[in-house]
């Protein structure tokens, strides 16, 4: 394999760790949680953003703006009633 697929090009090195310990837990949120010495719920809400920046990557040859919008929103830079407003503006924009 000559290079990464694009939904791993993107990826900051914590998360590929996380993704490689979560792999070697056979998928136990539990052992992870043991392992990073958090809570189970922490573990979940982990893995739930990098399932959305894993989407978001996938996403971004669709429409970057929108995708920026969606990773400033999941990442806490931008909260998603404010990320909802401006994609959905702008989608007005291109209807227009």
């Amino acid at each position: 394999m000559d290079r990464l697929p694009a939904w791993m090009e993107n990826l900051e090195d914590e998360d590929a760790a996380f993704i490689r310990r979560f792999v070697l837990a056979s998928g136990s949120l539990k052992e992870m949680a043991a392992q990073y010495g958090v809570s189970y719920p922490t573990v979940r809400l982990r893995l739930d953003r990098l399932i959305q920046k894993i989407r978001l990557a996938e996403a971004i040859q669709a429409d970057p703006y929108e995708a920026l919008v969606k990773r400033l929103a999941v990442d806490d830079k931008l909260d998603f009633g404010t990320a909802k407003l401006l994609i959905r503006e702008y989608r007005k924009t291109k209807e227009e």
